[in-house]
């Protein structure tokens, strides 16, 4: 049995339950509508999302989940998908988990439309039900999602990036919507502010380690549906390239900027940009970070009994920074 399975174990029949509910809150009365959300729906990807909402709203209330749980599993897996199929239309992306973007198959303009018709779909699944307290929580996530994509572009323009912006733009970017499923599945079967408040930093702190993950996948060659070295030719500054940016000489700051800046199309001087963050600690110093950020996570599940929940829980935070893709 892979890892992402034996995650799931606990909450195998509420996933079951997730799917049928997730596509019935997509469907339309347009049919080119339901044919693009019926593509979306059979390629979807390992659902860790959703799986967070379970996981934790099972382990603060001794294994109770409700309607409202499944309505913000499927609120928080509709605007997920939203900023994906937007992202892919920002970024030119023609591939998605190595199946072909909906922009590819039917072209940018019905692509935003989409994301925006899914959004839509999300914020009135809860507005419908009353979930107000729910819907603030997500969309607190969308708002500090857009601003942390902003935020990455105006720093990559000017290469200025600091370490404490860097964790500031990941947060935002992708901690916050990690964030938002652990507080949004506790706040669904309890009303402990305090609860809730603690499973919303744990969420953020997983986001914030599975993104330095990410970007480390940046300088290694193992097969995970991105090119290496693509962060450089983007101009990304991620955490391996910030800390060494901080730590080398000026004249080799120079040479690195310059790389970056005016060079990062160049082969050659990407690989040489790569090997000179390897050997300088770049790497090392990233993966000492993520580990503090999967440490300080742990220690919050402290407080909770023993349950195949918060198992489950604890093997999801480990797979987050152990994952080969």
């Amino acid at each position: 049995m892979n890892v992402t399975s034996k995650i799931k174990q606990p909450i195998f029949n509420e996933m079951e339950l997730f799917e049928k509910k997730f596509y019935e809150s997509m469907t339309s009365k347009v049919a080119l509508l339901n044919r693009i959300t019926y593509y979306i729906v059979n390629r979807k990807g390992k659902q860790m999302r959703p799986m967070f909402v379970f996981l934790t709203a099972k382990m603060v209330s001794e294994g109770i989940v409700n309607e409202r749980t499944y309505r913000g599993a499927c609120v928080i897996e509709l605007i997920h998908t939203a900023t994906l199929v937007h992202d892919d239309v920002v970024d030119d992306s023609n591939r998605r988990r190595g199946f072909f973007s909906i922009n590819a198959l039917w072209k940018n303009k019905i692509a935003v439309l989409v994301g925006d018709y899914l959004l839509s779909k999300g914020l009135l699944l809860s507005i419908d039900n009353g979930d107000f307290d729910l819907l603030r929580i997500i969309s607190v996530a969308v708002r500090e999602m857009s601003e942390g994509e902003l935020l990455q572009i105006e720093k990559a323009r000017r290469l200025d990036i600091t370490e404490d912006v860097y964790y500031e733009i990941i947060r935002k970017k992708t901690a916050t919507l990690i964030a938002a499923c652990c507080a949004l599945g506790a706040k669904s079967v309890i009303e402990d502010e305090v609860q809730v408040e603690n499973m919303r930093k744990f969420g953020e702190l997983i986001g914030m380690a599975f993104q330095i993950k990410d970007d480390l996948f940046d300088y290694t060659d193992e097969a995970i549906g991105k090119p290496t070295g693509i962060d450089i030719k983007e101009q990304k500054m991620t955490l391996p390239l910030i800390h060494v940016l901080n730590t080398c000489t000026s004249k080799e700051k120079s040479w690195l900027i310059n790389s970056i800046k005016n060079h990062n199309k160049d082969k050659k001087r990407v690989k040489e940009v790569i090997a000179f963050v390897k050997n300088n600690n770049g790497l090392f110093y990233a993966e000492q970070k993520m580990v503090e950020f999967q440490q300080e996570a742990l220690l919050l599940l402290d407080n909770y009994p023993d349950s195949e929940f918060k198992d489950a829980l604890i093997l999801m935070v480990n797979y987050v920074i152990e994952r080969k893709k």
